[in-house]
């Protein structure tokens, strides 16, 4: 195996790690607490904010796989994270911190979505 096949597995089999323990922390937090992190107590915003995160890592890792913009790559994943995250307050409100912070996360949510298009779009 060479080196970069190597190194190609080891982000493929990552990123899938990373998408699945997020999609599960994020879409279903009170089985990811009772199977997976079972350190009471259940905060089931923690668990949203776990998986939004780790989607974010695991976009950072898929996305370096087929785009050699460094740059790019990391507002992909900061990106699918902010959102989520910004998600994850809005979904929570109540559970959360106070609405200014949600009305802040969604305000930079928009922004990092901004970004990452004037990116993409870029010439060359």
């Amino acid at each position: 195996m060479s080196r970069n096949a190597f190194v190609y597995a080891v982000v493929i089999i990552g990123a899938a790690a990373f998408a699945a323990g997020g999609v599960w922390s994020f879409g279903w937090p009170h089985a990811f607490f009772t199977v997976v992190a079972h350190y009471p107590p259940y905060n089931a915003h923690l668990f949203h904010d776990l998986g939004a995160f780790q989607l974010g890592i695991a976009t950072a890792l898929a996305a370096g796989l087929w785009w050699r913009d460094a740059l790019g790559v990391g507002l992909a994943g900061g990106t699918v994270g902010m959102v989520l995250h910004a998600v994850s307050h809005v979904r929570d409100d109540g559970l959360a911190s106070g609405s200014w912070e949600m009305w802040a996360l969604v305000a930079a949510a928009v922004l990092f979505v901004a970004a990452l298009v004037v990116r993409a779009r870029r010439p060359g």
